[in-house]
This record gives C-alpha cells, sequence and structure tokens, in this order.
C-alpha cells in the first residue's frame, strides 16, 4: 500500500484519484491502521464486505478496477502490483493524458 499512497501523491493534482476499500473490518481497527501506515489516500468502509463482494466481486485484498474520467471501467486486476514500478507509473501517466 505505500506504493499507492505515493502514487496517490504524485499524481492527485494531475486528476488520478484513489479509494481504498476496507471490508469486513470494525471502523475501530481500519481508522488505527490508516494512522499508524500513514495513509492520505481516503479509506471507504464495508464492514459487512456485502456491497464489496456482491456488487464488485471483490472478495480478497488487494483488487484495483481502473475507471476513466468518464466512470467507464477500463481495467480490473486482482493481487498486489507495485504501483511503484515503471510500468504502474507509465499506465497512470497514459490514462492521465487520455482525455
Amino acid at each position: 500500500m505505500p506504493s499507492i499512497n505515493r502514487l496517490y501523491g504524485e499524481f492527485r493534482t494531475q486528476g488520478f484519484d484513489v479509494r481504498l476499500v476496507s471490508f469486513r473490518e470494525s471502523p475501530e481497527h481500519v481508522r488505527r491502521v490508516v494512522r499508524e501506515r500513514g495513509y492520505t489516500v481516503p479509506v471507504l468502509l464495508d464492514e459487512s464486505g456485502d456491497v464489496t463482494g456482491r456488487l464488485y466481486g471483490v472478495w480478497g485484498p488487494p483488487t484495483v478496477y481502473l475507471v476513466d474520467r468518464r466512470g467507464r471501467l477500463l481495467g480490473r486486476a486482482a493481487g498486489p502490483r507495485d504501483w511503484g514500478a515503471p510500468a504502474a507509473r507509465a499506465l497512470v501517466r497514459a490514462l492521465l493524458d487520455a482525455r
């Protein structure tokens, strides 16, 4: 998660947006983890996991959805990613440049 936090900090003024979604965790636990790890990315809570699983098909973290500026789903990937890698950064730049 530190790499997505850094990516968000770098590109958010260019229109890049990120939401972390915590599911099946108590709000108190999530607040503590966010504070301890220094996340700056906004975190949404789905304590029961119903919305995350039923509507979006997320059954295990991490899962990423890439959505364009019009709200269209461009892609989905499950599993950890290094968002600081050159390929990931190039992908974000290309998405931001596609206006």
